[in-house]
Parts: structure tokens; sequence; C-alpha cells
């Protein structure tokens, strides 16, 4: 073409396919794939060429075929991805629109990438950038493991990657997660709600590989207890007004905080709060160790889900987790509405239980709280990453780490979004768990209970509590958030 810089418009593998670019391209990072006069045409040509059967739709095989012709080749697994990533109608092919919107959407992700490899920002990519790219992720390579990557898609023979390069050499290729975007979105591993039905976050395969992993987990355990010890007593109010709280009584905030220190001193405030703490190891375990094995069941090789499938190994890592310690969670509430001197601990209080009530009664409520799972984990995850893909598209220039307020808001409003749709079968789970503490109280499966509330307190009354449980999020978040940065510091947890 007539451009004085090497054409990067769409694909440069592809220039003589697709045209010239216009002569105002930068020389560091030539111009975007939605930029530029020419680039509907470009892109209707591009597509007609992986359009093999010219049918206005390119499948898998489409997709294949075509690449080979111009000499990129993809295994058929990264074909199904990008098809998949793509194909919003769900007809099993991407037409033109769906094909324009993968592409920019794919660009847009790799130059987030590109930038944050780009440490010197002159446009190029060299072995020490490299070397210092992966260091930060805990991973130390030599140079000559530098240089051999950097070979891989080095054309020039130049010994470094400018943006072009770069970009062809990852066209078409899946890239829904990339490890930037990875390492600093996590909220699930950061924020400590006091409810723990998140679909477990992502790790980057060098952060598994080098342990980091389990210093996050770690770090985020810790952040949890002092979390949830400070939020305590607003968590034993929510359980109060949950199980006692009716249109009669009109119990309040004040009212209830009144009645716990009158009742049992300043320290009845943090009755329960022992066992909420307790059960963080064993269930963040579980979860994870679940999550990375139904990952491997459910056939997916690539290092990161899609929103469906991480939905779906999410909710089932966190039934398996909840079904593994749920007698905890009723201990957990038992001991929240325990009046002064009735339990001497937390064993004494298993014991009491067990004998009066038998083995069943530390599984009341767990109908509900399974249930719960679902909308809690599909809301919170479908807003955090409306939210961070809505943050990603409009503000992410040179960089994917959104800074701590974009963080914090965004994990804090898909939580409480989550809460809000499950807490209805919250409220029931509590209300089961105590029914045996409430005298001459009837004995009621899910379903019964729920008819009851709404016939005796109308649909408000399935929200009894709400109130000091939204109180403590942003606390919460706050605390846990502030306590993990410390911590990873604490663990060695290499933070960009």
């Amino acid at each position: 073409g007539t451009c004085s810089v090497k054409c990067a418009c769409a694909i440069t593998k592809f220039a003589l396919i697709t045209g010239s670019c216009d002569d105002s391209c930068e020389p560091s990072y030539p111009c975007e794939l939605c930029g530029g006069p020419e680039q509907d045409h470009r892109l209707k040509v591009l597509f007609q060429v992986l359009d093999v059967n010219g049918d206005g739709g390119i499948c898998v095989n489409d997709l294949s075929i075509g690449l080979k012709k111009l000499g990129v080749h993809r295994t058929e697994l990264e074909l199904m991805k990008i098809v998949k990533a793509g194909d919003k109608d769900l007809d099993g092919q991407l037409d033109f629109e769906e094909f324009v919107h993968y592409l920019r959407d794919h660009e847009k992700k790799l130059r987030l990438v590109f930038k944050s490899l780009d440490k010197k920002n002159d446009g190029h990519i060299d072995s020490q950038e490299i070397m210092q790219s992966l260091r930060d992720l805990g991973v130390n390579i030599s140079e000559q493991q530098a240089e051999k990557i950097l070979k891989s898609m080095d054309k020039n023979g130049t010994m470094t990657i400018d943006w072009n390069e770069w970009r062809d050499y990852h066209l078409l290729h899946p890239a829904d997660n990339i490890p930037e975007i990875i390492l600093y979105w996590k909220h699930s591993t950061i924020f400590d709600v006091g409810e723990s039905l998140m679909v477990p976050d992502e790790f980057t395969a060098e952060e598994k590989k080098t342990g980091m992993w389990w210093r996050h987990l770690v770090a985020g355990g810790a952040a949890g207890a002092v979390s949830r010890t400070c939020t305590a007593p607003l968590d034993r109010l929510k359980v109060l007004m949950q199980v006692h709280a009716t249109r009669t009584n009109s119990m309040c905030i004040a009212g209830g905080f009144t009645h716990m220190i009158r009742e049992g001193g300043m320290r009845s405030l943090w009755r329960g709060n022992g066992m909420n703490v307790i059960k963080i190891a064993p269930e963040s375990a579980i979860k994870f160790m679940a999550y990375e094995q139904i990952k491997r069941l459910i056939g997916s090789n690539q290092e990161t889900l899609g929103i469906l499938e991480r939905f779906v190994a999410g909710s089932l890592a966190g039934a398996i987790a909840q079904s593994s310690i749920y007698p905890m969670e009723v201990l957990k509430t038992r001991l929240a509405l325990r009046k002064t001197g009735q339990f001497s601990g937390i064993a004494d209080c298993a014991k009491h239980i067990f004998r009066k009530e038998g083995m069943a009664a530390f599984y009341k409520g767990y109908i509900p709280n399974l249930i719960g799972i679902i909308p809690y984990a599909g809301i919170d995850l479908a807003v955090y990453e409306t939210l961070k893909n809505s943050w990603l598209q409009r503000y992410a220039t040179d960089s994917a780490d959104p800074g701590v307020f974009v963080l914090l808001a965004c994990g804090t409003t898909s939580s409480t979004c989550g809460q809000l749709a499950s807490y209805p079968l919250a409220l029931v789970r509590t209300r089961m768990q105590a029914q045996a503490t409430i005298e001459g109280g009837p004995q009621m499966t899910m379903s019964g209970l729920f008819k009851h509330i709404v016939k005796t307190e109308g649909v408000l009354g399935l929200y009894r509590g709400l109130a000091p449980n939204f109180m403590k999020v942003i606390p919460a978040v706050s605390i846990s958030y502030v306590v993990y940065e410390n911590l990873k510091i604490s663990l060695g947890v290499v933070s960009r």
C-alpha cells in the first residue's frame, strides 16, 4: 500500500487482500481494527475469504479451511472456542456482524497485553521485557528461554516483536480471559461479605505453577476471618431478625442491639462468630479443589472458562463445599441464637443438638441453602462480568488494572445483587435451622414455611434482617480488601 508504516489494519498477514491503511497511522501502534475509512471493505473481504461455502456464515470447518489458505493453523478446539465466543445467536456459525464484534473485542484484549509487556513504551517487546513480565508473575526464565518465545512470533529476525507481529501471531486465537485481566479482576478471593456462595476466582497457569494460588487463598481466608469478626454484631442481628422479627414485635436495628446487650452484655454481640470463622478454611479449600476437578470433568483444556461454564462449575463446587460443611452452618445459627449459659461452647452445642434432635438436625434448611447457590452465584457472576467488561471496553487503554475504587465498587455491587436475589431462600434456611429453638413452634418444610411467612407477614416477611445484612457489606468488603492486600505482601505474593 501507500502507507509509510507497515499496515496492521485487521491483519498484516492479509495486506494484499485487505488493501492499504491510511497515512495517519502512528508508528508505535498502527490503526485500530475498527479505525480507518476502509474498515468495512477490509473486514468484508476477510469475511468472504473465511466464508468458504459462501452462505453468509463462518462455521468451524470454514474457519479451518480459510485460515489454512492464509497460512494460519489453529487446532479444532481453538476454532470451536472462537466460534462459541462470537456466536451470539447460538446457530453454530458467525455471521458478519458477529465476526466483526469478535475481532474488535479480541484485539482490545490483545492490545492490553501488548501494552503491559511493552515496559519501555516504544512499540516493541524484547526478551528483557518478557523476562520482567514473567518475573512479576512469579516465574523466572532464562534469557535463552525468553528469546525462544520471541522467535516463535518474530518474522523479520530483529529479535523484537512489534504490534503487527503480536497481533498476527494471536489472530483468531481464543482469549476470553487473558492472564492480565485474571490478575487484576479477582473478587471472590478478595471480598468476604459473610456468604460463601460466590463462584471461585480463576488463577493463571503461572500462579498455579508457582504456588501463588494457595497464598491468594490463605490471604483471602485470613482477610475473611478479620472481616467477619469486625462485622459479627451486624451478622448476629441479621440472624435474630430473620428468626424472631414479625409484624407484631417490630424488631428494629437499635432495638435488636439493645436486646442483645441487655441479655448477654457486649460479648454476646459476637455469638456464633467463632464457628463462622472456623468454617472459612475447609469451605474455601473444598470449593477450590472441587472447582478445579469439575473444570477437568467438563472437558475444558483452556486456562480459564467462559461465563456459563464458570457458573456451572462454580455452582457445583459451591454445592459440594456447602454439603461438606453444612453442619457447621447449623451450629453457627444455633450459637448465634443461644441464650446466656445455654451452651458452654461449640462442642457442647453439637452434643446437645445430637442428643435432643438426632443427626438430621444438622441438615435442616439444607435444600433452600442448596437452591440459593444458583441465584446468588449466577447473578453475582453475571453482574460482575458485565461491569468488568464495560469498564475494560470504555476505560482500559494502557492496562487491565481497574484500581482499588473500581474493583471495590464492582465487587460490592455484584455481591449485593446476588444476596438480594437469594435472600428469601437464606431467610427460610435460617428459620428451618432454628425451628427447634422456638418453643412450641411448628416444624415446617421449606414450601410450608414460605407459605406461612407470606400468609402471616406478607412478601416483606421474606426480607426480614435485610437492613443489617446490607449495612455490613461495605465495611466487610473494605476490611477484607485492606487485610488481603497487606497479607499478600507478607506471604510474598507479587503485585504489579
